[in-house]
């Protein structure tokens, strides 16, 4: 376990809790875009927030790149929660939830990486075809 972490974090709890504050400032749940960041980002649409999770994931590799250089390995966990985060707002937009990602990690766990990406290949060319 990294330092800092707690074993007592539900990590489903967590995100869910995060999900439901996104999911309230939405404009159809009263969200405004004066007094809250993830309203304006939705009501600006797509563009705002894929353009800020490029942003967070560039933030992300340089962090680490920094890292590797000696810089505090904290600042990689800041931006991974940024990029969380704003992928979060990205999946509430998009009607899924952070529970789907946990779904498809877990139907993934077990599977080779390398055999579950050429899986995915023959898929594409079976559709090709």
């Amino acid at each position: 376990m990294s330092p800092g972490a707690s074993p007592s974090h539900d990590l489903e709890g967590v995100l869910a809790r995060l999900a439901a504050v996104i999911e309230s400032r939405k404009a159809a749940n009263g969200g405004d875009p004066q007094a809250s960041y993830v309203a304006r980002l939705l009501q600006q649409g797509p563009d705002a927030f894929l353009k800020k999770i490029g942003e967070e994931a560039t933030e992300v590799v340089m962090a680490a790149k920094d890292a590797d250089g000696g810089a505090d390995r904290q600042r990689i966990v800041a931006e991974v929660a940024d990029l969380w985060f704003h992928t979060m707002i990205a999946l509430s937009h998009y009607g899924l939830a952070p529970a789907d990602v946990i779904a498809e990690l877990d139907r993934r766990a077990g599977t080779s990486g390398i055999e579950e990406k050429a899986l995915r290949k023959a898929k594409q060319r079976q559709g090709e075809a």
